[in-house]
């Protein structure tokens, strides 16, 4: 057997070709970090490692043809540093990025502006020096998913808030300052929903009645078309206490629970 020799002035071939880096989009970013970086280059594949400066930044998707590698740049000191891709065939070449000091974060709106209290809602903040933010609703943290390169918008999820709705504020934080969202975010209470029927079902004027369901809060109660009085909900909102209303000895009226999210019907109750 013989081996295959290259015709003569032929260079030899390398085995492998090393990951080739053509440049960082965008160039700049904040000291704070945390904004989506898109590296453009060649044989980026399998990429395990990206390193701003000697610095780690975490990886949050590759290109099938090794075209791409997109990335949350990490923190690091203002000024320029050298940005290398690493894969199984070796470290590419460095590129330029300049890290530059935000400014304080300017949120100018939140959409959607509600959404269910159970949270889970996905929302985009608008402003600008949003890198590397945290957010709270309500005093809870939400779900921080990342910005777009420019900072001007930030990706995140809701959490859960007060069981019974509200307008709550909206704080955007980094480590140039801190901004509120104009008008924050109203969370939706859920429609009521009743076990059962009012207790007891017959009764006197002046007598204490008792409803059980879920999603109680805020609840006003009618007999017919009028009012119960005293009427509380306990803390979790799964029990509705009041007084009787005046009502015609023999009759039967209808027993109505209404919230703010909608009204559900209670049974009947019938005066002695």
């Amino acid at each position: 057997m013989t081996t295959p020799t290259l015709q003569p002035g032929l260079p030899a071939l390398p085995l492998a070709i090393g990951p080739v880096l053509l440049g960082v989009v965008p160039a700049t970013g904040p000291t704070t970090g945390g904004n989506t970086v898109q590296l453009v280059g060649l044989g980026l594949g399998g990429a395990t490692s990206v390193l701003f400066g000697g610095t780690s930044a975490t990886i949050v998707g590759q290109d099938p043809l090794g075209l791409t590698v997109t990335v949350l740049a990490p923190a690091h000191a203002a000024g320029s540093v050298q940005v290398t891709v690493t894969n199984a065939a070796g470290t590419s070449n460095p590129a330029s990025y300049t890290y530059v000091t935000a400014g304080a974060p300017v949120a100018a709106a939140i959409s959607p502006n509600s959404g269910p209290t159970a949270g889970g809602t996905p929302f985009a903040l608008i402003g600008s020096n949003l890198q590397g933010a945290t957010v709270t609703i309500g005093g809870n943290a939400a779900t921080v998913l990342g910005t777009d390169p420019s900072g001007s918008v930030l990706f995140g999820v809701t959490p859960a808030g007060p069981p019974s709705g509200g307008n709550v504020p909206v704080v955007v934080t980094t480590a140039s300052g801190t901004a509120s969202v104009p008008g924050g975010y109203t969370y939706l209470p859920l429609p009521p929903t009743v076990t059962g029927t009012v207790t007891p079902a017959t009764g006197s004027a002046g007598g204490t009645f008792t409803i059980v369901g879920t999603n109680l809060f805020g609840a006003s109660v009618l007999f017919g078309a009028t009012p119960a009085t005293g009427v509380t909900v306990n803390v979790s909102g799964t029990t509705v206490t009041g007084t009787i209303p005046p009502g015609t000895s023999g009759t039967t009226v209808q027993v109505t629970v209404q919230t703010a999210a909608g009204s559900v019907n209670a049974g009947s109750f019938t005066y002695l």
